[in-house]
């Protein structure tokens, strides 16, 4: 299990009498891209919340690199990364300054928080507004530097949730690029997302979640041999499998329906 980086027991998370995630059960391996797939309110951003600590589940445990996330918290989070879907940032800093307020909570020594810091606006394409306050950035350029932060102090997980949200077709290319590289290198990615092929290019497995449920696991070859459909995508995989297709369902029948 040493090479175990994510791994959920049972994880549940109640509210009241709605169940938003049912006794997940997964794992992430180091080295592996883990695409989390499912319907809006399916559950994928509660399951990341737990994860990364800010949301306490309501049964079950989580474990990033071993360490429990509800009772070993400092240990899990220091080798952790969360790039949420709407990120806040301090509108008053700059790209520069923020990355250094980042580098000083992980407690990584000046000289080196300021090498990778200016590595990293390079590669993300920063380096000439680095100085300009981040109020004054769009969504791409703010996601940019989330995830730049995300990357400063080499985390062993990082967790997304819809990360190419607000990037140009460029910089979503990038962080596919650096995502895998990050794998390569021995990293954990686990990545939620709706552009499904996005996953299908870059996940090495995929999870589907229905209604807090993990319906189905695997690569996309092995969800082609779980719903006996060669040659299909994984986006008609999706589709089959959550019954989401029931509008481009109706929309043929009324098509149809027209014709006669």
């Amino acid at each position: 299990m040493s090479n175990v980086l994510i791994h959920t027991k049972e994880l549940t998370k109640r509210y009241g009498t709605f169940t938003a995630v049912d006794s997940l059960n997964l794992t992430v391996k180091a080295g592996e891209i883990y695409g989390f797939l499912g319907p809006n309110g399916s559950g994928k951003t509660t399951t990341i919340r737990m994860l990364t600590g800010l949301l306490d589940a309501t049964a079950g445990e989580a474990f990033i690199c071993g360490y429990n996330i509800a009772t070993e918290a400092s240990q899990a989070k220091s080798l952790l990364a969360y790039v949420p879907d709407h990120p806040r940032l301090y509108g008053k800093l700059s790209a520069r300054e923020f990355l250094a307020l980042i580098a000083a909570l992980y407690r990584i020594p000046k000289e080196i928080a300021g090498e990778r810091a200016e590595q990293l606006l390079h590669l993300f394409g920063l380096s000439d507004r680095a100085d300009d306050l981040l109020e004054g950035y769009s969504h791409g350029m703010r996601q940019k530097v989330v995830v730049a932060a995300a990357l400063l102090h080499q985390p062993r997980v990082i967790l997304l949730d819809e990360p190419t949200a607000g990037l140009d077709p460029a910089s979503a290319r990038l962080l596919k690029d650096v995502l895998q590289q990050m794998a390569a290198q021995g990293a954990a990615v686990f990545v939620s997302t709706h552009i499904l092929e996005i996953a299908e290019r870059m996940c090495h497995r995929v999870g589907i979640l229905k209604q807090g449920r993990l319906i189905a696991e695997g690569s996309t070859d092995e969800l082609r041999q779980l719903t006996g459909s060669e040659g299909e995508s994984l986006e008609d995989i999706f589709l089959e499998l959550t019954g989401t297709n029931e509008t481009a369902e109706i929309i043929k029948s009324l098509e149809e329906g027209d014709k006669r």
